[in-house]
């Protein structure tokens, strides 16, 4: 089990509360839907369970135990922007490598061709890359997924084709997922058919229902 016990979370000593007592989990083969508006604390959230951030107070465990501080994390973070979750002096190979390299169906269903391997993060499209993000956390080594808004730039049909790759890969590999979004429809169409928690407690229930 991947646990956030009473997190706390803020930026600075006066600033105010990012992050207020907050406890939830996401369990192997769980698919966990987190929607709040903008500005709601979901990415900050995210980044605590990844282990990017550490919580003013609380904890972060996974199967009882902290988050690995070396090596390849159980615990993988897509974000938004793919630029943040690749080192741009890589080529894409290298960045396709760093956990264990994705079997090559999976490279296949998100559109990466061989073409693209001996590239740069630079001289790929927005999409391009965030495929590749996305590719380079399919591996063994993943045992959790936490996907912040990771297609909210995409279209509708590149949304639904990554969906059907990334849920088709949790549910082969047992890999527990956190959906965070703001898109209600989105989460509900991605979370039907797995077990389901769709966290909206934390905004004001006018704000829920919109």
């Amino acid at each position: 089990m991947l646990k956030g016990e009473g997190l706390w979370f803020r930026y600075g000593a006066r600033l105010p509360w990012v992050v207020r007592d907050r406890t939830l989990s996401v369990l192997p083969g769980e698919v966990v839907g987190l929607m709040a508006p903008s500005g709601y604390g979901k990415t900050t959230l995210g980044k605590l369970l990844a282990g990017y951030l550490m919580p003013t107070r609380g904890r972060v465990t996974l199967n009882k135990q902290l988050l690995p501080s070396r090596g390849y994390c159980p615990v993988q973070l897509v974000f938004q922007n793919p630029e943040l979750s690749v080192n741009p002096r890589w080529r894409i190979a290298r960045i396709l490598r760093e956990g264990h390299p994705p079997q090559r169906h999976y490279l296949d269903a998100l559109g990466i061709y061989p073409g693209l391997m001996t590239r740069y993060p630079h001289e790929l499209s927005g999409g391009e890359l965030q495929r590749v993000a996305i590719a380079r956390v399919l591996n063994r080594n993943t045992r959790y997924l936490i996907a912040d808004e990771m297609t909210a730039m995409l279209d509708a049909n590149t949304q639904a084709l990554i969906w059907k790759v990334v849920l088709e890969f949790a549910c082969q590999h047992h890999v527990g997922v956190m959906a965070i979004s703001h898109d209600r429809p989105l989460l509900t169409r991605i979370c039907q058919g797995h077990t389901i928690k769709l966290l909206i407690d934390s905004i004001p229930a006018s704000l829920a229902k919109a």
